[in-house]
């Protein structure tokens, strides 16, 4: 669960009332949800299945039904609510009819801090859903911080597992741009703290690894840790488009990642930061030591 520093001993009645805890059962969402139960904090997950949430997470947090665009969950899931982690959940694109309303209603009940789940560059992209629901939290007074984080490792343990695991290939067509990683492991350390911890309302962190890799060199890492090679195939974007929805990817899902890795093969997904260190009090988990962590997810024999 990374390290054991997180924010245990820091909750000391900072925050009163409820923690909850949007998408609890995701690689971020989980991880939040264990640190402020080490912290000692009361906590309340959100999610359309709780019995799903309560056999993943234990009976140790409380689990309540909440569906994004289902008015009627909002006033049961945020009633006695201090504090809010946010995130949209992937399929959702129109937040002015199911995300908004929540924001509002979490207003109205009381709810007095927000750590929002945003993402990296994204003050200067309008066009993603991140930007109009930050807008929003601006006006809805909250006091809200934006965890802006870079490309999340998980994806490459999830998204891109089997081509890993099967084909010994990385698809993406990045390009030879530089990608700025994080373990989503850092970044939901760095929620519960700033959940549970004053002085971080109002601000925006862009939350980064110390690497940008490019895709050569992940595949490299990938190459050593596992013993056996994965290359990188660097497809163009219209290859991506045809194998996945070949393979009956949702069209909406490969747009949103197409998205992304151009964002990297125009070379601008490569900033690094010091915020993420800074929070943590230690330095970000590196690419190699993640996929050491995971590797068993890739292990496999290849095929063909």
């Amino acid at each position: 669960m990374g390290a054991s520093g997180d924010a245990e001993g820091t909750f000391d009645g900072a925050v009163a009332g409820v923690v909850a805890v949007t998408g609890p059962t995701g690689n971020v969402g989980a991880e939040v949800v264990r640190h402020l139960l080490a912290a000692g904090a009361p906590v309340r997950t959100l999610s359309r299945h709780p019995d799903g949430a309560r056999a993943w997470l234990g009976d140790e947090a409380e689990h309540g039904r909440f569906v994004f665009g289902d008015a009627a969950t909002y006033p049961v899931a945020f009633d006695g609510v201090e504090a809010l982690f946010l995130m949209r959940p992937p399929q959702i694109a129109d937040v002015a009819r199911r995300i908004h309303p929540a924001i509002d209603v979490a207003r109205a009940a009381g709810v007095r801090r927000i750590a929002f789940l945003s993402l990296q560059g994204v003050e200067r992209n309008p066009v993603v859903p991140h930007h109009r629901i930050e807008r929003h939290l601006r006006q809805s007074g909250i006091p809200t911080t934006y965890l802006r984080p870079s490309f999340f490792m998980q994806n490459l343990s999830t998204t891109h597992r089997e081509e890993i695991r099967r084909d010994g290939e990385l698809f993406v067509p990045a390009g030879r741009g530089r990608t700025a990683f994080v373990d989503a492991r850092d970044v939901a350390e760095v929620v519960a703290k700033v959940l549970v911890q004053p002085g971080h309302e109002g601000r925006a962190y862009e939350l980064t690894g110390r690497e940008a890799p490019t895709y050569v060199e992940v595949a490299e890492v990938l190459t050593e840790v596992l013993g056996r090679r994965v290359t990188y195939a660097d497809p163009t974007p219209w290859t991506f488009w045809r194998r996945h929805r070949d393979r009956g990817t949702p069209a909406a899902f490969v747009m949103v990642m197409l998205g992304l890795y151009t964002v990297a093969r125009l070379g601008l997904a490569g900033s690094v930061t010091p915020d993420l260190e800074r929070l943590l009090g230690r330095p970000p988990t590196t690419l190699r030591d993640f996929v050491a962590d995971h590797a068993d997810a890739w292990r496999a024999t290849v095929q063909g």
